[in-house]
């Protein structure tokens, strides 16, 4: 093969790695996303993406304490010889004493609750591994009652489903906040001079 032959096909391939090249660049096929269409697949994967967080969170807690404490004691001294002054004491002098102590303690505690609601969060972030750092804020106002519910964590893109939503049991590193104010949330709540009556006397009362 003759040297310009060679330097024909070098040309050729050179041209030819350039076209790919560009091609790949304007194609609507993104390699870093991975074997995904970008037609049927409507699920979140980018910074800016929306995701729906099925947030059920169930709360069983039960812990039970008992203590039993039983002490006795018993103490007899009699004393039998006194030859400083024999006549000082008739009869001798004893001492008898008998000591009972017994404590019994039990304790229970026990909570259960559930928390269901649905939010819309956004990805915020894209860590290197393809994980989606996700945050939600929602906020309801109904006259003068506020209620604001909060979510974020970290979900694997392989755990959201086709229809673009996410257990909240699955996501990492998960913070959900649900808090309100308003006349109804301070009819179920202690507040001013009588929630520090309350907090003071369950620190006093020995029993």
């Amino acid at each position: 093969m003759s040297l310009l032959r060679i330097t024909h096909v070098a040309l050729t391939l050179v041209l030819l790695m350039g076209v790919a090249d560009a091609q790949r660049r304007g194609s609507i096929y993104d390699p870093t996303r991975g074997p995904v269409s970008p037609i049927s697949d409507k699920t979140a994967n980018r910074v800016g993406d929306l995701l729906t967080v099925v947030i059920r969170e169930n709360q069983d807690l039960k812990n039970e304490e008992k203590t039993d404490l039983a002490k006795n004691s018993t103490l007899n001294y009699q004393l039998v010889d006194f030859n400083v002054a024999p006549d000082a004491f008739n009869p001798l002098p004893t001492m008898r004493t008998t000591k009972s102590d017994t404590f019994g303690g039990t304790a229970n505690y026990e909570k259960s609750g559930a928390f269901e609601a649905r939010l819309t969060a956004m990805v915020v972030d894209r860590l290197p591994n393809g994980n989606l750092v996700v945050e939600g804020r929602r906020e309801i106002r109904i006259d003068e009652e506020r209620k604001v519910l909060e979510f974020r964590g970290v979900v694997r893109r392989y755990d959201v489903r086709r229809d673009n939503t996410v257990q909240s049991e699955l996501v990492a590193d998960a913070y959900v906040s649900y808090s309100g104010s308003g006349p109804l949330t301070r009819t179920n709540e202690r507040r001013g001079l009588a929630k520090w009556l309350h907090s003071a006397v369950d620190w006093v009362w020995p029993f």
